[in-house]
């Protein structure tokens, strides 16, 4: 059999057991059983089929109509134009999340990042062994304060999954440092993997734990200039109703929102006050219909100017954006305190 009836062939298949895209699975799937790109793929497309690639083809393929991801089947998804190495460990990242990255491009870049003066630097706890009682910071675990101290920004991820968010900003701003956390052990494995392969791990540094509980807060001084999620945000009683590939295959944990959806914002927009320095900035990826819950929790808190709401490309609104209240300008000679014309932006 050559490899263009086996095409066929397996588009056929596909097709039957109700699998969406089946010439784009098959292709896939074949060209990944032999080891090809797709591009090459078809210039092999009349040569035989070895026993050996037909026996790895039909193991996909099983794999394929009983529900599982094809982004795990092949183990990698592209995300921001970068290949990132996905399996069972972790959420696929979606298209519609890169408006998280791009929004927090438009904030990073409002920075001005020059070489960084001595006494700038912040430092931060990580609490790495989650006890208690937190240790001093590590030199590779300081972060580098934002715009107020000249230095450069520094950003925190909750909930970093794969790490493309994080890794997509590293490879954009080159003049930054990020803290990822993830509840999941294995998640940062893959997400460590993921950070060496895109040659940013030295920008970002990796913690384990439940959102802020891995970081000790400052009295003293807020070392965030930014902090961005795409938390867990389907309601619990719906996920039994998710498609199958979800539903069955991707990490409960990077599913579940709670009995509303609503359980991590809560918390994230809660903690993200200890951690945020004034001026600074919240993003939150939400789910459909979760908007206004979540733009009320933020309004509500008391510490962010009013919220925007950005829709996606298909105009569902799919982020949450907020500024902390700047600080307030310094007292005039004469006592009296200046206005302030701050505005959300």
């Amino acid at each position: 059999m050559t490899l263009l009836e086996s095409l066929n062939q397996t588009t056929k298949y596909l097709k039957d057991h109700q699998i969406e895209s089946p010439r784009l699975n098959a292709e896939l799937l074949l060209a990944h059983s032999l080891n090809l790109g797709r591009e090459e793929f078809y210039t092999h497309l009349h040569d035989p089929l070895k026993e050996r690639e037909e026996e790895t083809l039909e193991k996909m393929i099983r794999r394929r109509i009983s529900g599982e991801p094809l982004q795990y089947i092949l183990e990698h998804q592209e995300f921001w134009s970068i290949d990132f190495k996905v399996d069972s460990r972790v959420l696929i990242p979606r298209p519609e999340t890169e408006l998280l990255v791009e929004q927090s491009l438009l904030i990073l870049r409002q920075y001005q990042t020059p070489p960084v003066k001595a006494g700038s630097i912040a430092p931060l706890s990580i609490n790495s062994e989650q006890t208690p009682a937190c240790k001093a910071a590590t030199a590779e675990e300081l972060i580098l304060s934002g715009n107020s101290l000249g230095g450069i920004p520094s950003v925190l991820e909750i909930g970093t999954g794969s790490g493309a968010i994080a890794i997509a900003l590293a490879k954009e701003v080159k003049n930054i440092f990020l803290v990822a956390t993830d509840i999941s052990r294995d998640a940062l494995v893959l997400a460590k993997e993921n950070a060496e392969a895109a040659g940013v791990q030295h920008q970002i540094k990796f913690v384990n734990g439940d959102l802020f509980d891995p970081l000790c807060p400052s009295k003293e001084r807020k070392p965030f200039d930014l902090i961005l999620s795409n938390p867990p945000y389907i309601v619990r009683p719906e996920i039994g109703s998710l498609a199958k590939e979800v539903r069955d295959y991707e990490p409960t944990i990077a599913l579940d929102g709670g009995e509303d959806g609503l359980e991590f914002y809560r918390r994230i927009i809660t903690g993200a006050p200890f951690y945020l320095r004034e001026g600074g900035w919240l993003l939150l990826e939400i789910g459909q219909g979760e908007s206004e819950k979540v733009a009320e929790q933020i309004e509500s808190s008391g510490a962010f100017l009013k919220p925007q709401i950005l829709p996606d490309l298909s105009g569902i609104e799919r982020v949450v954006k907020a500024q902390r209240i700047p600080p307030s300008p310094p007292l005039s000679k004469g006592g009296k305190g200046g206005f302030s014309g701050a505005k959300n932006g």
